[in-house]
């Protein structure tokens, strides 16, 4: 969910020899150490690059057909336009066909020269990501070069596609069949405000809700955080401001390893509320979950699967 630490700087990478590819359909990924110069009849781009991803044509690459899936933020600065649609739509000025913004949570966007149309996200049990950008662009390059599927037809498989990885964990994806057969409820983003409950006393304590408080706000949720909105203080001033607090938001993320009695009390609190809670517990006993589990609380002992739960409010 972070953005990449990559060692050494990139500036200092050996960059090798250009590997030169010619096929029909090609699936082409931004690469750190290099490069590959494509000629196709069909190409889908991922230029994977969270820093400077490198244009299509930049290195001479050129496709009868092209297609650019990327998220958000390359497709921003790719073309270094704020907007990502009006990022996309300048592509396709330079010869793109489409492009995929993909939005994570929120599903995707397929842009063409004839409109905008969105593609769902699709709920799973667990939400491995490492590798859920691969499988999408992969996916969706076998339905749209390989089978000559819609762009759209494509872009869904291949989220459900995500899905079926998220959950699995694993390799190889379903056919198009066994995907389009498994019910799996759509999901996307619900607005709101999260207030974030856990412990803050040690370095990693407090690394958890910085990185949990940073995840929630790039996924455009707004977060009430104790340590950050109110900080350390006498009990009689920080008990109601966290309070008050949690009465101007509509979920709740805890995380409750080392049963913090503050968090266990907000977690009370606001079931009390009626408000949906999402609890991370990684190192807690089953039997210290009895009245967590019973009030309706929702458990994750996986910290990727507890942020996306929340954001899309299931």
């Amino acid at each position: 969910m972070s953005n990449p630490s990559i060692n050494p700087i990139r500036e200092r990478i050996h960059q090798n020899d250009a590997i030169s590819v010619k096929d029909d359909v090609v699936l082409r990924f931004g690469m750190l150490e290099g490069t590959a110069v494509v000629d196709s009849e069909f190409c889908v781009y991922d230029p994977q690059s969270a820093f400077a991803p490198e244009r299509f044509g930049d290195n001479g690459s050129r496709a009868s057909r092209l297609a650019i899936v990327a998220n958000r933020n390359e497709i921003r600065l790719m073309t270094g336009l704020p907007d990502p649609i009006a990022a996309a739509q300048s592509l396709l000025l330079e010869g793109a066909e489409l492009v995929v913004i993909k939005g994570g949570t929120e599903g995707a966007l397929v842009v063409q020269a004839s409109g905008v149309s969105p593609v769902p996200a699709f709920e799973s049990r667990s939400s491995w990501t490492i590798g859920s950008g691969d499988v999408f662009a992969a996916i969706f390059a076998a339905r749209w070069a390989g089978h000559q599927d819609t762009p759209e037809i494509a872009a869904e498989l291949a989220s459900r596609g995500v899905a079926e990885y998220a959950e699995a964990m694993a390799l190889p994806i379903p056919n198009a069949d066994v995907l389009r057969a498994t019910k799996r409820r759509s999901v996307t983003r619900k607005p709101g405000r999260v207030y974030l409950a856990g412990p803050f006393f040690s370095l990693g304590q407090r690394w958890i809700i910085d990185e949990l408080r940073s995840s929630f706000l790039g996924f455009g949720l707004g977060v009430f955080s104790p340590v950050h909105d109110v900080g350390r203080g006498p009990a009689e001033v920080v008990g109601p401001a966290d309070l008050n607090g949690l009465e101007c938001c509509d979920r709740l993320f805890a995380v409750l390893d080392g049963l913090d009695p503050g968090t266990i009390f907000e977690i009370g609190y606001a079931r009390r509320m009626g408000l949906p809670v999402y609890v991370l517990a990684q190192s807690v006993a089953a039997e210290d979950l009895k009245m967590i589990q019973g009030s309706g609380c929702r458990i994750f002992d996986d910290l990727s699967t507890a942020v996306h739960h929340t954001v899309w409010l299931v």
